[in-house]
């Protein structure tokens, strides 16, 4: 049985600023890796450094610019290198709805329910990132 994280998260942004940052490596940093590198383009190899030890690597598999953006791991942990996660994004009244998944879990075990937790505390940072411009230091990101 395949497992999945969702999450839905209002935005008081447009499209175009929650996508940029989500797929820009320069917010990136700003909300969840060390030090990233990938250019939101169809098949672009993105490089996702948290550490030394977590030097991890995925392939943009699906994106239209200020609509979607997903990557598939390619190198990383044997729990995350089945899986593709990224967002699909809404224009809403009052701001984005960004609609979260990460899919293509094998196992439900510690890593799945542990990354489950950490996505909705990263979503929470990136949503303050968007909305009030707070940059959390890397080491105090869970």
């Amino acid at each position: 049985m395949e497992n999945k994280i969702l999450f839905d998260l209002y935005i008081n942004a447009s499209k175009e600023k929650v996508f940029d940052a989500f797929s820009l490596p320069k917010h990136l940093d700003n909300w969840w890796t060390l030090k990233s590198s990938g250019k939101p383009e169809f098949g672009s190899e993105y490089n996702l450094n948290f550490t030394d030890e977590y030097d991890w690597y995925a392939q943009v598999s699906k994106v239209k610019q200020n609509e979607f953006f997903f990557l598939k791991m390619i190198n990383s942990s044997p729990d995350w290198n089945p899986t593709t996660f990224g967002v699909e994004l809404e224009e809403m009244d009052n701001g984005t709805l960004l609609k979260f998944s990460h899919t293509d879990w094998q196992n439900n075990n510690h890593e799945f329910r542990h990354s489950s937790f950490c996505w909705a505390m990263l979503l929470n940072g990136f949503k303050n990132y968007i909305e009030k411009e707070i940059i959390i230091p890397f080491d105090e990101r869970n």
